[in-house]
């Protein structure tokens, strides 16, 4: 049932719009526009995700059995362990969820009303009831509202009534606009009737705003492998407690060792890890100016492939000013100056070309126009005509058509669009035609943006019902001079150096195009795909073409949005530029829709995935720079904390396997003092880390692959192993040498605690040597390691901590004697590098192609 409207205010009063008093009174009455109220146990879901984890558990359990068995001391060390432990996750995640919620913050609607007798720009939930509401084209509905005015207005209400085709609304006095709609063509002015939960989409339950991204196949593969190595260490925890209680004798001797065991082997660093990245990860791209929608679109980028872009606004600078016109017959375009007069033909040109643009223009050609028009005409006719009909921008090629008329009743129609199409919309003789023709193309050459003009001087009784039936005039043609951004040469290299593709996805002529194309450096410029050819090809035929095209002309949405849907069945990850309603399908198809936040539609902001704020297609560089970094720095930590793990779990349990003479050389103790150094070193150190040298020299890598794979953890496996064996090597030398069990164990644990502090170092990179990343500037990484050693320091010379570790002083030989094991088993990787680096120097790899073969 839909919600009763609340009483109207007096249109004096709407004339204006609302009073701040009168915003506040409503804003009391009905409350806030948003549809669902904000979070406010966020803090408390965060928490109560940390004591649910496993690792959490463990601890807790673990403590509890000490408690049973009278270890007071270890108890309580533990319980404050999981305590740091969980603040540690706490920060992390109130990290993240910061980082988020300024970006949500970011990526909300804004609305237009009139208040106080002026237009402000507010954001959507600050729109109250009996707000007077504008929206244009490309715009969003934020609320519910009675329609006022409707100028040519088209909605698009498909997540109400799923059609896909726009619904034309009329002030008829019962139309609404519903919020969650967008415009499509025309402007409306509504009053506001619902907000927030009364509005049709609140009735509905607010879908749109609960809608929850699906995982992405990283997610997906790192929360498979945690399950795997959770089920592993469970399997591990029963086997190792019912073999040291079948050995020892002693239930709780064999529970906690399987205790220990399952706390190594359990990486719950790694689904942390990966929020933190994602999270910080969009919230430093916000840093730069560019708004990430979703974290997980920052997975995204590292893989991105082709770069589709828009010409004007993204190549070029949207700057039009008149340069050119053409009147059939002339044997030459005429050079436009401003403010010099021009002939009655010329004269009537610009005039008609005026008349066929809107009324307050916000396209920039437009906006060349109505300047030109005014600097050039000696009687000015614009405020004894208002617009009485319009039709939108629409055909192939597109057009549109504007009707004015006075208060004696004359009424003027003109035209304007495709130069092609307006062209072959009227009746010419073939002479006039094709010099017209030849014109288009000598001016399109240059590059160019060439508009065909139109008039109709007898207008019909009756407007009939498309504006290709009126009896159309041909005028002549207007062109501008739109010339690329000084660094969109620069830019498109970038990208080419980087390994990707670029296509240029236009709705101008192809010799406009191409003229444009060349300048800018675009590759394989010659050959050009229109939209009506597009759409001609069947699927497969235009998989094979999007292959070789890189440049698309007189392209309109449903042709966009084929390419874009070729593209990525041909197996690619697609980055696609737009700032129209007409781009908001080929957004939302591709995998990364790039929108402009200053000249770009709020319809192509809300479609796509990253908001370029500057409008400036170099952010997409640093944007994908970002997300290869990120996904980098990602791998880095995660081969990390499998190398590290290795040494920590067959420490654990190769002594009890082979009944050493010290079967427990590590403990509860031990293992949570190394979670609580690898923690923090994997989802904060790495992920401050900087870009690589060379990262924006190669290609992207394939969106199918994960560093979770055997093939790309093989030499994470091998370095733990190798560092195992060093750790373990120096347990049996202790052994060997008849020491005690304190300094074994102490000999152990800092053998592995120094291991673990080069294995972080060496672990930067995994091509480049220390000679390189030493140079990198991190400053989270000495603080992180030399907490390390301070508080390894700690344990062996405090006496309450000695006690407490079950550890004795080191001499300063016995100390050498760890690092240089430490040294060894770690620094192999270093001389590892150096080999092949200096292989892969010798031996390039061949020049890499991102195409995917069809098949």
């Amino acid at each position: 049932m839909s919600p009763s409207l609340p009483e109207p205010l007096p249109l004096s009063v709407l004339s204006g719009g609302l009073s701040a008093a009168e915003v506040q009174q409503q804003r009391a009455r009905y409350g806030p526009n948003i549809l669902t109220p904000a979070n406010q146990h966020r803090l408390l879901n965060i928490i109560r995700s940390i004591v649910v984890e496993p690792m959490f558990v463990l601890l807790v359990f673990t403590a509890g059995v000490y408690f049973i068995i009278g270890s007071y001391t270890e108890a309580w060390v533990l319980l404050m362990a999981t305590a740091v432990v969980a603040g540690i996750s706490l920060y992390q995640e109130a990290r993240s969820d910061r980082a988020l919620q300024a970006l949500q913050q970011l990526t909300q609607p804004r609305a237009r009303v009139r208040r106080g007798g002026k237009e402000a720009e507010i954001a959507a939930e600050e729109v109250v009831v009996d707000d007077v509401l504008l929206v244009s084209e490309g715009e969003q509905v934020v609320a519910d509202g009675l329609l006022l005015e409707a100028h040519d207005l088209q909605a698009d209400e498909s997540f109400l009534t799923g059609e896909s085709m726009p619904v034309t609304k009329t002030a008829d006095g019962e139309q609404q606009l519903f919020a969650g709609s967008s415009v499509s063509s025309g402007a409306a002015v509504a009053r506001v009737t619902q907000v927030g939960r009364g509005t049709r989409l609140g009735h509905i339950g607010g879908l749109i705003e609960q809608v929850t991204p699906p995982p992405t196949p990283l997610q997906q593969q790192v929360s498979a492998f945690v399950r795997r190595m959770a089920l592993v260490g469970a399997v591990a925890f029963v086997l190792v407690w019912g073999y040291n209680w079948w050995d020892s004798g002693s239930l709780v001797h064999g529970l906690l060792h399987g205790l220990t065991l399952a706390m190594s082997i359990l990486p719950e660093e790694i689904p942390v890890a990966l929020s933190s990245f994602m999270a910080l990860g969009a919230w430093r791209l916000l840093q730069q100016r560019i708004i990430t929608k979703q974290p997980q679109t920052v997975e995204a980028l590292g893989s991105a492939t082709v770069i589709g872009v828009d010409k004007t606004g993204t190549l070029t600078q949207n700057r039009m000013a008149l340069t050119q016109l053409y009147c059939p017959g002339e044997a030459a375009p005429l050079p436009f100056q401003e403010g010099l007069p021009l002939a009655p033909r010329y004269a009537r040109l610009l005039k008609t070309a005026m008349w066929a643009s809107e009324p307050q223009p916000f396209d920039p050609m437009e906006q060349a126009l109505h300047r030109a028009y005014g600097q050039s005409t000696a009687h000015e006719e614009r405020p004894n005509f208002h617009l009485v009909h319009e039709y939108p921008l629409g055909g192939q090629p597109p057009m549109m058509t504007h009707v004015f008329g006075d208060a004696a009743g004359h009424r003027l129609v003109a035209c304007k669009g495709a130069a092609e199409g307006i062209i072959d919309r009227c009746t010419l003789p073939a002479d006039v035609r094709a010099a017209a023709l030849a014109a288009l193309q000598q001016l399109a050459a240059t590059g160019l943006r060439v508009l065909g003009v139109a008039s109709c001087p007898v207008p019909p009784p009756q407007y009939p019902p498309s504006q290709e039936d009126f009896a159309w005039e041909f005028e002549g043609l207007v062109c501008f001079t739109d010339p690329p951004k000084l660094n969109s040469a620069a830019v498109l290299q970038q990208f080419y150096t980087a390994g990707l593709q670029v296509k240029m996805i236009t709705g101008d002529n192809a010799l406009t195009a191409q003229a444009i194309a060349r300048e800018v450096g675009l590759r394989h410029s010659e050959a050009v795909l229109t939209g009506t050819e597009v759409l001609a090809l069947d699927t497969n035929a235009l998989r094979r073409r999007v292959c070789e095209v890189d440049l698309y002309a007189r392209m309109f949405p449903e042709a966009k949005l084929r390419v874009i849907e070729a593209l990525k069945a041909n197996g690619e990850v697609v980055a696609m530029t737009g700032d129209g309603v007409n781009d908001g399908p080929a957004l939302k198809a591709a995998h990364i829709g790039v929108a402009m936040g200053q000249r770009g539609t709020e319809l192509a902001r809300q479609a796509a995935a990253l908001v370029l704020v500057d409008d400036d297609l170099s952010g997409m560089v640093t944007a994908i720079s970002f997300g290869r970094k990120i996904y980098d720095n990602l791998k880095k930590a995660v081969q990390y904390i499998i190398a590290i793990h290795i040494p920590l779990i067959l420490t654990v349990l190769v002594p009890s396997l082979l009944a050493w003479q010290y079967p427990v050389l590590l403990g509860p103790v031990h293992v949570i003092f190394l979670e609580l150094l690898m923690g923090p070193t994997c989802s904060i150190v790495f992920e401050n880390e900087p870009i690589e040298a060379g990262t924006m020299q190669r290609p992207p890598r394939p969106a199918t692959t994960s560093f979770l794979q055997l093939k790309e953890l093989g030499l994470s496996i091998a370095q733990g192993l190798v560092v195992a064996a060093g750790v373990l090597g120096m347990a049996g030398y202790a052994l060997a040498q008849g020491y005690s069990e304190p300094l074994t164990r102490t000999l152990t644990f800092t053998t592995l605690v120094l291991a673990n502090v080069l294995l972080t170092i060496v672990s930067r990179s995994r091509q480049h040597t220390l000679l390189t990343t030493l140079r990198y500037h991190n400053p989270l990484l000495p603080a992180m390691l030399g907490l390390t050693l301070l508080l390894l320091a700690l344990c062996l010379y405090v006496p309450a901590l000695q006690h407490l570790f079950q550890l004795q002083p080191l001499t300063w030989p016995q100390l050498a004697a760890c690092a240089g094991v430490a040294a060894l088993s770690t620094g192999w990787f270093e001389g590892y590098k150096a080999l092949t680096r200096s292989d892969i120097i010798r031996n390039p790899a061949p020049e890499h192609s991102t195409t995917v073969g069809i098949g």
